[in-house]
């Protein structure tokens, strides 16, 4: 994100962002807010590419000469590029390209956080088993790791946290 915020800066451009989330827009979110993006798309909220042209107009006007939009794979709109070609036809006033990040994610260099969270999971899970706890799966909660029955884990679909689509919004502005 740090290096096609320079880009899109130096280049006064908008930048559309595909990352993973074919049904959950975790991943984008969480991205466009570490990143300072100023939209995110996703799946469980609506894309209105009009309402979008218009914050971009407002951006612009103001005098904001970049910006970066993170889009989920399974945005209902069809991703980055299809997003970028409804963005043109309504009149978006900013220069744009696509860049698809998509599973090139997976592939950096873990933080220390990263790596001591692995630490720390993979220690309770290991203790755990060796308590005879199984069909489980390790997360955190409130910042301790818990136990989560396998099947509460993977039922149903998690929604991102309403709190951060807002904060999101806030930023923007």
């Amino acid at each position: 994100m740090d290096k096609v915020r320079d880009t899109a800066e130096s280049h006064e451009r908008l930048f559309l962002i595909e990352v993973m989330g074919r049904h959950s827009g975790y991943i984008a979110l969480y991205t466009a807010l570490a990143g300072g993006a100023e939209v995110a798309c996703i799946p469980e909220t609506r894309t209105d590419v009009q309402g979008i042209v218009e914050q971009l107009r407002q951006m612009h006007q103001r005098g904001k000469t970049s910006v970066l939009m993170v889009v989920a794979e399974g945005d209902e709109l069809g991703g980055a590029q299809r997003l970028q070609e409804l963005l043109k036809k309504h009149q978006c006033p900013y220069a744009s390209r696509v860049v698809v990040l998509g599973h090139l994610q997976r592939g950096g260099v873990p933080t220390p956080e990263d790596r001591l969270l692995a630490l720390r999971l993979g220690t309770y899970a290991v203790q755990s088993l060796l308590q005879g706890h199984s069909g489980y799966m390790v997360g955190v909660r409130q910042n301790q790791p818990v136990l989560v029955p396998w099947k509460e884990a993977v039922s149903g679909h998690h929604r991102v946290p309403e709190e951060l689509v807002r904060l999101l919004e806030l930023m923007a502005q």
